[in-house]
């Protein structure tokens, strides 16, 4: 036989092996039974894969519905099988569709053979990942990214050991009640690491790793190419050797703010080609040898804590195509001309003050599509910006530009912008040319623009021009906006109806239109902004009834405050109206009539504020989720139910201003750590207040003013080690001075006023108490004896005047619910100021008091309160105190308001009185002060009535004249300030207005005319006050996230 014959032989053998081989690589029918039974354990619904459409190179469709026996399952779509045996080895049912539990004894568990299993994208609607996972022995791939998986990883997902990649990624829950994810114990973790020695790909982003050590983190295997570990709560310091792993190419740990370290100075892995450190706690300076990283193309340290300069070999990246370095503490200026050494960016946001020519045109970037320089520090437009072709998004927000938008501005990257930011600038004038542009996004919140709203493009989709000065109506032409999506306008000055158009806008999902001058009724084309899930309305002069008729299928968020809104509220119709709401805020309006008390069960609302309306009747109960929870000032009726206490999320309880009567449920003083707000204020609750407060109460304001409370204080106060606020005044508590209170470390507010509080104020010699009081009141009770020296000489925030370091402006407490909802609580107090009680319904955090009138203290005023240098408000009048006035006062440079009236004070006045350039009212009268007035400085402008009733008083501006006077003294008239003296006096006192605590009279007493509309000069004033107030504060301008419900 000739060797082509056997050659062409041995060929026929083989190609006969080979197609029996084929043959014989059929599904086996129990493997195909097994899928086919997976398949039927779901049902198929196109929004389980929702999370699919954010990704672009995933396509969402039902994979499964191809499967059927007459195929064999080695063709179907997602399947496929070894050459050889035909046993099915992988199973890739991305974003398929698939909805139901995954069991543990699925039959996918039976197909043992599997070495890859893709589940990614698909809704297992909470089901706990299997241990049975363990049957895969074989195992090489394994994605259960974003399929709703809860619980804990199971260790056996540690045993794979010929596993190349791992993706549990954002496997999380959010619903209207709860949240839950993914978590990864710190011993599984560490198994992992041991074990899987091949892995090269580790993706756990949104896994809860809080329990893990980030020292695991070292032993990760060599062969590691691929590392994301984005927003899993890491804690701790990062190991900087996981820099030097010699494979890896990608390494991402951003969103860990709890995750410190620091960069290696050297030995950097070279593969590296994408780094994201951003939103982490890393420190310290950007070593040098970060320029060694040549193939980095992706570099993201934003929103960290680098210092120091950005070295130099930096600008060698020339690779880099994303280059984020915003919201660091470098501490250079920074050549922006260095930026334009790499030409292959894409993307670069910077926060750091920056070296450009505003007019210069050779600064390059030809493959720029987005730009970010925020607070840049910039004061112009820069013109380079006209010669980038391909920008599609700008942000030039939190900078100092200022004046007019410039023609030549609306020509850059005409074609290609799709997003422009220049919130937060110095903006003004009028937007002419917007229409002409092909903008989706636009957000030109927080400047000084007027005039008319501009114009939008019809691409528009989002919209925020909030916080400008823009006047007019809403136009028309707004509705024609069919992709709008975000509509932004509160803190305007718009005025007439909302269009009667406003339902074309049939995308809407956030409108916010709040702080205007809108009236009239709504319109009722909204009813067709069926995707609404935000209305913010409130502060405005809309006059309707409630929107019951609305009907919003996923409304979430619905707030008309401080409107005109009216009448009854169709109670089952709101049910039926909004099934999803979570927030109803519709304080200080003009409803009516009584809220069924059950009417809340069965909703989801974390906020529920009712307050300052016309509602009457029984209290009606929160949701079980609530956490704000007010019904102040109404006309609610009844007991307070101990059932109040069966909801446990609560944190805000104000059920202040009613007619509520019946003793305090001891459950409320026992509540736990969620609540921090109890205001019971101004009712008719009687009884003895509960001994029951424990250790694990999360009290910070406890206000039971103003009602009929009797017995004692309550000891077990003194557990509650977050109080702030204590407010019992005008109650009929009988006790001695509760010097214990002096323990808790965080109380800054104590107010005992009118009770039958008696005795001395006997307080230890050195003792550390009240360390952060800034208000006492005990005024009205029948304390005797000194005027306590121990307690002045403790209150040390009275002393250096920082009040716990707090740098707000007014004591609001921001209290935060589940699923990112928060509301902002104003806490509020009555003080006494020039001999009248005022309500304070905003508390400076500066405002620093005493108030010890109407009591029976005696003998000398220590002059150790001379030392209170933060003070700005005593009060020690209609006591019985003696000696002379102590020279140590005119110390208290912050004081507005001093009161010594009706006491036996002797002696001349002090003329250091007179440099207290921020006194506004002073009244010494009813003592028995002797010689001439001093008219030094700011005490020659008070009138007679501050020192009427001294007999040995005399000269300006008593009619009495001391002797050698030339002549009679004009006499002044004793009545007190009329209209145009107190306008004169808010309006004219320059100098101690000037001063941060000058403010303090004004606005506070300013806010209680905002109340009653009286008197009409503080109503003209507090605007003018407040804005002084917020310049001393200096308070950064820039935007929070923001509750729909201020």
């Amino acid at each position: 036989m000739r060797w082509h014959q056997i050659l062409h032989l041995l060929c026929f053998n083989f190609f006969l092996h080979f197609s029996l081989r084929f043959v014989s690589s059929h599904c086996p029918p129990d493997q195909r039974d097994v899928l086919l039974h997976f398949k039927n354990s779901f049902v198929l619904d196109r929004e389980a894969s929702d999370h699919c459409d954010w990704n672009d190179h995933v396509i969402s469709y039902p994979k499964t519905n191809s499967w059927n026996k007459s195929i064999d399952c080695c063709s179907w779509d997602g399947v496929a099988c070894d050459g050889v045996s035909g046993n099915v080895i992988s199973l890739d049912l991305a974003c398929s569709w698939l909805h139901g539990p995954l069991w543990s004894n699925s039959s996918l568990f039976l197909l043992c053979h599997l070495q890859s299993l893709n589940l990614f994208g698909n809704n297992f609607i909470g089901s706990h990942i299997s241990p049975n996972l363990s049957a895969f022995a074989k195992l090489t791939h394994l994605n259960l990214s974003s399929s709703q998986f809860v619980g804990i990883v199971p260790s056996e997902i540690s045993r794979f050991s010929e596993l190349v990649s791992l993706d549990l990624s954002v496997n999380n829950i959010l619903d209207t009640h709860s949240s839950s994810s993914l978590m990864l114990e710190n011993s599984i973790f560490t198994m992992i690491v041991h074990n899987l020695t091949v892995l090269r790909k580790l993706v756990l982003d949104e896994v809860d790793m809080s329990m893990v050590s980030p020292k695991s983190f070292a032993n990760l295997s060599s062969s590691l190419t691929y590392l994301s570990v984005v927003s899993c709560s890491l804690g701790g310091t990062f190991p900087s050797t996981v820099f030097q792993l010699l494979s890896l190419t990608t390494l991402d740990i951003s969103d860990n703010f709890n995750l410190f370290g620091i960069l290696p100075k050297s030995n950097w892995t070279s593969p590296l080609e994408s780094l994201s450190l951003g939103f982490t706690s890393f420190s310290g300076e950007i070593p040098n040898s970060i320029g060694n990283m040549k193939n980095l193309t992706f570099l993201d340290l934003s929103y960290s804590r680098f210092t120091g300069h950005i070295p130099s070999s930096m600008w060698n990246l020339y690779q880099l195509q994303v280059l984020r370095i915003a919201n660091n503490s470098f501490s250079e200026v920074v050549e922006f001309e260095n930026f334009t050494k790499l030409k292959n960016l894409r993307q670069l946001l910077v926060t750091q003050e920056l070296n450009l020519i505003y007019d210069a045109l050779e600064y390059t970037f030809p493959k720029l599509e987005q730009l970010g320089l925020y607070s840049c520090n910039l004061t112009k437009f820069p013109y380079f910006l006209t010669s980038l072709k391909r920008l599609r998004y700008l942000g030039l927000s939190s900078n100092r530009i200022s004046g007019e938008i410039p023609m030549w501005f609306w020509g850059i990257s005409h074609d290609t912008m799709e997003m422009l930011n220049l919130s937060n600038n110095l903006l003004e004038g009028g937007i002419q040319h917007l229409h002409k542009t092909n903008l989706q996004k636009i957000y030109i919140w927080n400047n000084s623009f007027r005039g008319p709203l501009p114009i939008l493009p019809p691409s528009t989709i989002d919209f925020d021009a909030s916080e400008n000065g823009f006047t007019g109506e809403i136009p028309f032409l707004i509705c024609q906006l069919s992709s709008l999506r975000i509509l932004y306008l509160y803190d305007n000055n718009l005025f007439g109806n909302m269009p009667s158009c406003f339902g074309n806008l049939t995308n809407l999902l956030l409108l916010d239109l709040s702080n205007n001058k809108l009236q009239g009724p709504l319109p009722r084309s909204l009813v067709r902004c069926v995707n609404l899930s935000t209305i913010v309305l409130s502060h405005n002069e809309f006059t309707d009834i409630f929107p019951h008729w609305l009907e919003v299928p996923y409304l979430q968020d619905l707030d008309l405050q401080f409107n005109k809104f009216h009448g009854k509220i169709n109670f089952t119709a709101f049910g039926l109206s909004f099934p999803t709401l979570l927030t109803l805020s519709i304080s200080n309006n003009n409803f009516t009539g009584r809220w069924p008390t059950e009417i809340f069960s069965n909703t989801s609302l974390y906020v529920l504020d009712l307050s300052n309306n016309k509602f009457g009747g029984p209290i009606p109960f929160p949701s079980p989720v609530t956490f704000y929870y007010s019904i102040a000032s109404n006309k609610m009726t009844g007991k307070i139910p101990s059932f109040i206490c069966n909801f446990t999320e609560l944190k805000i309880i104000d059920l202040s201003n009613n007619t509520l009567t019946g003793s305090l449920p001891q459950c409320l003083t026992n509540f736990g750590a969620n609540l921090s707000v109890l205001n019971l204020r101004m009712n008719y609750l009687e009884g003895i207040i509960p001994q029951s407060f424990s250790l694990r109460s999360g009290l910070m304001t406890l206000d039971l003013s103003q009602n009929q409370f009797e017995g004692m204080l309550p000891r077990s106060l003194v557990k509650c080690r977050h109080l702030e606020i204590l407010d019992l005044n005008d109650n009929q508590i009988e006790d001695t001075f509760p010097g214990w209170l002096g323990t808790l470390p965080e109380l800054k507010i104590l107010v005992l006023r009118s009770n039958n509080l008696k005795g001395l104020l006997n307080i230890p010699t050195g003792g550390h108490i009240f360390p952060k009081l800034h208000i006492l009141d005990l005024s009205n009770n029948n304390f005797s004896g000194p005027l306590p020296t121990n307690l002045i000489m403790s209150l040390k925030a009275m002393m250096n005047g920082k009040n716990g370091q707090d740098k707000s402006l007014y004591m609001t407490r921001d209290i935060w619910g589940e699923n990112s909802r928060w509301r902002s609580y104003e806490n509020s107090v009555t003080v006494t100021m020039k001999g009248q009680e005022f309500w304070l319904v905003k508390i400076f955090t500066f405002l620093t008091l005493i108030d010890l009138s109407n009591n029976s203290f005696e003998w000398n005023i220590s002059e150790f309160i001379g030392q209170l240098h933060s003070l700005v408000g005593l009060n020690l009048s209609h006591n019985h105190l003696t000696g002379s006035i102590p020279l140590t006062l005119g110390n208290l440079t912050n004081l507005e308001w001093l009161d010594l009236s009706s006491n036996k004070l002797s002696g001349v006045i002090p003329r250091k009185l007179g440099d207290l350039a921020s006194l506004g009212c002073l009244n010494l009268s009813k003592n028995q002060l002797t010689g001439r007035i001093p008219q030094d400085k700011q005490l020659s402008t008070f009138s007679s009535n501050s020192f009427n009733g001294n007999l040995g008083l005399c000269g300006t501006p008593l009619p009495k004249a001391c002797p050698g006077d030339a002549q009679t003294p004009l006499s002044s008239s004793p009545s007190t300030f009329d209209q145009e003296e107190h306008e004169s006096w808010l309006k004219q006192k320059t100098t101690w207005i000037g001063y941060a605590s000058g403010i303090i009279i004004g606005i506070s007493i300013a806010y209680i005319s905002f109340e009653t509309g009286r008197p009409k000069w503080l109503v003209r004033g507090v605007r003018m006050l407040e804005r002084r107030a917020a310049k001393w504060m200096k308070k950064p301008k820039g935007k929070a996230t923001k509750f729909h419900g201020r």
